[in-house]
């Protein structure tokens, strides 16, 4: 395990030890909590996007595919009375069919039109839902749906946000440190060596941005049941920006990137509070401060440069060269598209 691997478990440990324990200090403040549990619900979703970068994709779609995790939950509890516990996993698995489905067309698109299509893509998301009649419910969307706990205890919701959050950790420390991951690193270096080394690019590809979606679908499921109701403007194209600066304030070389960016700045915005008025202003202006004098992220602060054999300070970041070496570990053969 190298160091930054080490650095990566540390502050992701470190941050589900505090949320286990920080009830035992704030109690039972519904504000506080509502506030922490919103952070790991965004974290979940956050994860996806950062999964989505190691691939080299801009994914600013995030927020169609918590739409459909979370109306796919409102749609089972309210209309089939189905229990919660079913329709989480089934959120997750229609968010990332529909995903696959929509991302074997749209992947093979790269940079700014990537970026594009996928805010057209949220947009268009919002728009069915907003027109999906009496199904959907159009713009009043699915209300009064059921917790999975009873009681007036805000606790049980609380330790549901950070075993989710517990479970988005898993799934994507396990992806990216895996040989898997070692792929996606190799595709997003060098997509055309990659796969002239056999790896199947477009079946990987599809892969990742399917486990993204899931991730995606998980996170709108519980919002779906944490605020009682979904509407098409509960995930918009703004937060899917939000997410994807979650993920760069926080650092996209590490998984716990994406806790460190939706802690930092859904804290933030809810301590500029006071300013009012102004309170989306300061936020942009620290927001973007921020990502100039940090662009490798918060994670990244004592990272960003290492000694060399020479002694020279040379950048962490592996050279290009490695997607040589990683796209031989995969023998799988085939095409992209």
């Amino acid at each position: 395990m190298n160091t930054l691997m080490k650095r990566d478990l540390y502050v992701a440990l470190a941050f589900l030890a505090a949320l286990l324990v920080l009830p035992l200090f704030i109690g039972h403040s519904r504000y506080l909590l509502s506030v922490l549990m919103n952070c790991a619900g965004l974290s979940v979703v956050a994860f996806g996007v950062w999964l989505t970068f190691t691939i080299g994709r801009i994914n600013i779609c995030q927020a169609g595919f918590a739409l459909i995790g979370g109306y796919t939950t409102a749609i089972l509890l309210s209309r089939y009375g189905l229990s919660f516990w079913l329709a989480l996993p089934l959120s997750a698995v229609v968010s990332a069919a529909i995903g696959a489905l929509i991302g074997s067309f749209i992947l093979k698109l790269r940079g700014i039109y990537f970026s594009m299509l996928t805010i057209s893509l949220t947009e268009a998301i919002r728009l069915s839902f907003l027109n999906g009649g009496e199904f959907t419910q159009g713009s009043k969307g699915i209300t009064g749906l059921p917790q999975p706990f009873a009681g007036d205890s805000p606790l049980p919701m609380y330790y549901l946000a950070v075993v989710l959050l517990a479970l988005g950790l898993l799934v994507t420390w396990r992806v990216h440190y895996s040989r898997l991951g070692r792929i996606f690193r190799a595709m997003r270096l060098n997509e055309d060596l990659a796969e002239s080394f056999g790896t199947n690019v477009w079946r990987y590809r599809v892969t990742a941005f399917a486990i993204a979606c899931a991730l995606g679908g998980v996170g709108g499921s519980y919002f779906a049941v944490f605020t009682q109701s979904v509407y098409p403007q509960s995930f918009t194209v703004e937060h899917s920006i939000y997410y994807m600066l979650f993920c760069f304030l926080g650092g996209l070389e590490f998984v716990s990137g994406a806790i460190v960016g939706a802690f930092a700045l859904t804290i933030l915005f809810e301590l500029l509070s006071q300013f009012q008025q102004y309170q989306t202003l300061v936020y942009g202006v620290l927001m973007i401060s921020v990502i100039l004098l940090l662009p490798n992220g918060l994670m990244a602060v004592r990272s960003a440069r290492i000694e060399g054999p020479s002694g020279r300070r040379t950048p962490s970041r592996p050279a290009p060269d490695s997607a040589r070496a990683e796209a031989t570990e995969n023998p799988t053969t085939g095409s992209s598209s």
